[in-house]
């Protein structure tokens, strides 16, 4: 079980490439109990063995790979089922997702479709599958990646904001159905962070890095906050772009 100074028996991240949800894993094992790690991704992955060596040398008691496909929905629940085979999971991080040529998206249906799958109909098959295993168990956290493109959708990147903002939604209220059974879900929002997914972009204001992300996500957790903004500036920017009339958003560059 997670106690108070955010030491695990178990953990588990779906999207076990993904250089945001390892930073948090690592987060987590630097706080100390040696815990096992559990990494779901596709085990022919040209990055899964980094990845274990990363959280290995991080100091896990062990690290187990599980072969995940996040648009493979059949699979799911077998995958689910063997990562809580060995015990409890204190723990479950969901960071995967996929940024996509913005421009391409909106034009091209196959792409389109295949972008929603990943970072909306995916993380809702993945939510669910937790929610009711960690119910089961009686305790847990879920950490649910999010973005502040979901907070207000722009032009710019409407296909992927828009699979945020539903994303997002989901695990807030995924959070709310679970509040009597002793599970918590934190949905944690970044703008950019440096990582392999923005490489080669440029760099927009409040851009973190990776590290700041899982610090934030691992504090806001052991609080039981339902969502966090990992810049602190991002929430007051989205309250305000919530409320800016469609036509004036239509003149701002971003």
């Amino acid at each position: 079980m997670l106690n108070a100074v955010g030491q695990a028996q178990n953990i588990l991240l779906v999207g076990g490439t993904s250089d945001i949800g390892l930073a948090i894993v690592r987060e987590f094992v630097s706080r100390g109990g040696n815990p096992n790690v559990t990494l779901a991704a596709r085990k022919n992955s040209p990055r899964i063995d980094a990845a274990v060596a990363e959280v290995t040398n991080a100091g896990a008691g062990s690290v187990e790979v599980l072969d995940f496909d996040a648009t493979d929905f059949a699979s799911h629940p077998d995958v689910i089922k063997q990562a809580f085979s060995g015990g409890d999971v204190d723990v479950a991080v969901v960071a995967f997702g996929t940024l996509g040529d913005q421009e391409q998206l909106w034009q091209d249906q196959a792409a389109a479709v295949e972008s929603a799958q990943v970072n909306y109909t995916a993380f809702v098959s993945v939510g669910v599958l937790l929610g009711q295993e960690m119910k089961r168990q009686g305790h847990g956290t879920i950490i649910a990646m999010s973005s502040v493109a979901g907070q207000r959708v722009r032009r710019s990147n409407f296909v992927y904001g828009a699979s945020k903002s539903g994303m997002d939604a989901f695990y807030l209220q995924l959070g709310e159905a679970l509040r009597d059974s002793g599970v918590k879900v934190t949905v944690v929002r970044p703008g950019q962070v440096r990582t392999k997914m923005t490489d080669g972009l440029e760099e927009a204001p409040l851009t973190v890095d990776k590290e700041e992300v899982a610090q934030t996500a691992v504090e806001a957790a052991l609080k039981g906050e339902p969502s966090v903004f990992v810049h602190k500036l991002f929430g007051p920017i989205s309250l305000v772009l919530q409320h800016i009339p469609a036509g004036i958003m239509r003149k701002l560059n971003f």
